[in-house]
């Protein structure tokens, strides 16, 4: 008998729509884009929050072969649009081809360079959805342009916050760790949101959900 992984049994009974996506995660292992997308419990939660706040606008922080884009904009109604950030022109380039090759270019734009540049010119836009999953170092500043970036009712998503307890233990003084412990308590004591973690990867990491509140 196998160990038990709540993470492969979520995925064995409710992944098969996303068996379609393999050979694009394949082809971009092969271009030698790291296999460090959302886990099938992430892509669906995302999806399940996309539809349940009928959210037509997300902006995504962090793009890598374009997988987290993709099942967001599978669900995402007619007229909604994704805008995903990347900095790396290899990733943003095989996310484009893995869009093209789910005919969803139509709803997804990547926009190219440092996120932190990037985010500048989407200053006067607003979103319903944003999902921070980029280079860990920058989470807190994400965290700022995110509150910025949404009105009251929207949603907020990150993911790896848990680094497998690194975060707990301020021993860990490596920089994502330290990072990302800022972030944590940033989400805790930020009286605009209402923030949880739920556990990812069989409680190995875990992402926050986050609400913006009315004033």
């Amino acid at each position: 008998m196998s160990d038990p992984s709540l993470s492969r049994y979520a995925k064995e009974l409710f992944g098969g729509a996303n068996d379609a996506l393999a050979p694009l995660v394949e082809r971009s292992l092969a271009h030698g884009l790291p296999a460090i997308q959302v886990p099938f419990e992430l892509g669906r939660l995302l999806q399940v929050l996309v539809v349940q706040s009928n959210a037509s606008r997300i902006l995504e922080i962090g793009t890598l072969f374009g997988y987290s884009a993709i099942l967001m904009a599978s669900v995402l109604p007619d007229g909604g649009r994704i805008t995903t950030l990347e900095a790396d022109p290899t990733h943003a380039m095989t996310a484009r081809e893995n869009i093209a090759d789910v005919q969803l270019s139509g709803k997804i734009e990547i926009l190219e360079g440092p996120a932190q540049q990037t985010l500048e010119r989407l200053n006067a836009q607003s979103f319903d959805l944003v999902f921070i999953d980029a280079d860990k170092t920058s989470y807190p500043l994400y965290l700022d342009w995110a509150l910025r970036l949404t009105l009251p009712g929207a949603t907020i998503v990150a993911d790896n916050l848990w680094r497998e307890g690194a975060v707990e233990h301020p021993e860990q003084t490596d920089e994502a760790s330290t990072a990302i412990r800022l972030f944590n308590q940033k989400l805790a004591g930020e009286s605009r949101l209402l923030s949880t973690l739920v556990a990812t990867r069989d409680a190995a990491d875990a992402a926050s959900v986050s609400v913006v509140l009315r004033d």
